[in-house]
């Protein structure tokens, strides 16, 4: 079997009505989107990613951050507790597969939240952001199921952003990239590279030295490009509308048949 899978679900034809909490509100253009997801799902599978398609949740305008409902570490599946409410049946469907795909699976109960994307992981280091949408308790939990794996975690405070991706994402070699607006305390995090755009922070790494992120960030590809990285840009202005990225729209398996 291919050892990089990557969890993928469409977007709900309400994607539109999708929750929207440190910037203002814009029209998305559901038909755009659509089409700008089939690209990013694309542009995986052609870096060697295999895309698992999750069963739609058309009733969940959110659900196409399909991050935000597990936290992968090593065969371990973590089915989150979403801070949302509105957010929280869709974490079944994306149980069912995991659970296809051979993982051990692990949840976060009551009364702790945790969205996934406030989980960074950089080798066996796991930084989790503490904010808006996972709390003390969520924290806790993810600590129980991933420190007697070999974790190291790592919690962080977020109150600039929705996530802790949306502040930072790791470069291959573990450099920590963010833009500095966004984030509580850069000391935190060590090998800091601070970039010049918002969207610049998000990176999804392809192998092969390759990154994944928005067209929106060009300076910071530059800068990416000019230390040696290579950049596949993928335009998802719609979903950065709804405080996206490109870390939330997949959540990436690596080596789980190792």
């Amino acid at each position: 079997m291919p050892s990089k899978k990557a969890l993928i679900r469409r977007p709900s034809p309400r994607l539109a009505e999708g929750l929207v909490t440190h910037i203002e509100r814009e029209k998305v253009d559901v038909e755009l989107a659509q089409e700008q997801w089939e690209a990013y799902a694309e542009t995986l599978r052609a870096h060697g990613w295999e895309t698992v398609e999750v069963d739609p949740e058309d009733d969940c305008p959110d659900s196409v951050f399909v991050e935000d409902t597990v936290v992968m570490y090593k065969n371990v599946a973590l089915i989150t507790r979403p801070g949302a409410e509105s957010r929280r049946e869709e974490t079944a469907g994306v149980e069912e597969a995991v659970a296809r795909l051979g993982c051990s699976v692990n949840w976060i109960w009551e009364p702790g939240t945790l969205d996934g994307g406030d989980v960074l992981k950089v080798g066996d280091t796991v930084y989790v952001g503490r904010g808006g949408r996972t709390n003390a308790a969520g924290v806790q939990q993810l600590r129980a199921a991933f420190e007697p794996l070999g974790a190291r975690v790592v919690a962080v405070p977020v109150s600039k952003v929705l996530h802790l991706k949306s502040a930072v994402t790791a470069l291959p070699d573990g450099t920590i990239l963010g833009h500095i607006p966004n984030v509580d305390r850069p000391s935190l995090f060590p090998g800091f590279l601070a970039v010049p755009e918002d969207a610049g922070a998000h990176v999804v790494l392809l192998g092969g030295g390759k990154l994944l992120m928005s067209a929106s960030a060009p300076k910071t590809a530059e800068l990416l490009t000019d230390l040696g990285h290579e950049v596949v840009p993928v335009d998802i202005s719609e979903f950065e509308k709804l405080e996206g990225c490109v870390t939330c729209l997949s959540v990436r398996l690596r080596d789980l048949y190792a």
